[in-house]
């Protein structure tokens, strides 16, 4: 008797509580299994996934690598560059090293380079990366603001040929990089507050301009 009385009260509800509790824990429990299952599905993707990246960074970092080396050379007149992985077991969490020699130096990392030729590599990487992968559409923003003018000349002449594929807006203040433009567009301001745009078709002109002498 005195074990019944410490049971307290007896619940007359327990029986339907007992069975939405239950509806309630199988519910849950069929919820756990459907996330475990997505889970492991999203970690076989997620595997899949990491073997494709490594293989196309692999090929696609051969492929810079090269063009690196060769639009180096163009650009600084001589010299060899190169890319490097820091964990080449690893692609997916690898760093990337520059290691750069201009004409009459010695082969150093990038950091070890002058203002000029750091400028000028990370201009031979860009270029070499738009060999890999052509983009469209590429604006420039004084990207050659630090390089003496043989360099700009190089730089302007180098991007007239990738101008072929590409559309390139360059903003820039270097008389060499404009010289080589199709077109210029000039924001002057006459008045305090006032900005005017002024454009010149450079293309039209030197044609027109042959055909004067021509005539």
């Amino acid at each position: 008797k005195k074990s019944i009385e410490e049971l307290g009260p007896v619940n007359l509800g327990a029986i339907e509580e007992f069975g939405r509790v239950n509806e309630r824990y199988s519910f849950l429990k069929a919820q756990e299994a459907d996330l475990f299952e997505a889970r492991s599905t999203l970690l076989e993707v997620i595997s899949e996934m990491d073997g494709e990246v490594a293989v196309r960074f692999r090929e696609a970092f051969r492929q810079v690598n090269e063009h690196f080396g060769e639009v180096f050379r163009e650009m600084f007149g001589g010299g060899q560059a190169e890319l490097r992985l820091t964990d080449e077991d690893d692609y997916l969490e690898s760093g990337v090293e520059i290691y750069a020699q201009p004409p009459g130096k010695k082969l150093s990392s990038l950091s070890l380079l002058s203002g000029g030729e750091r400028a000028l590599t990370a201009i031979s990487l860009l270029f070499s990366i738009l060999k890999v992968r052509v983009s469209p559409f590429i604006i420039l923003d004084e990207v050659e603001a630090a390089l003496d003018e043989s360099n700009v000349l190089r730089y302007a002449k180098y991007l007239k040929q990738l101008a072929e594929n590409t559309q390139f807006i360059v903003i820039t203040h270097r008389k060499g990089t404009m010289e080589e433009s199709d077109r210029l567009f000039g924001v002057t301001m006459q008045e305090r507050g006032v900005s005017q745009l002024i454009s010149v078709d450079l293309k039209n002109y030197e044609e027109k301009v042959r055909e004067e002498e021509t005539v």
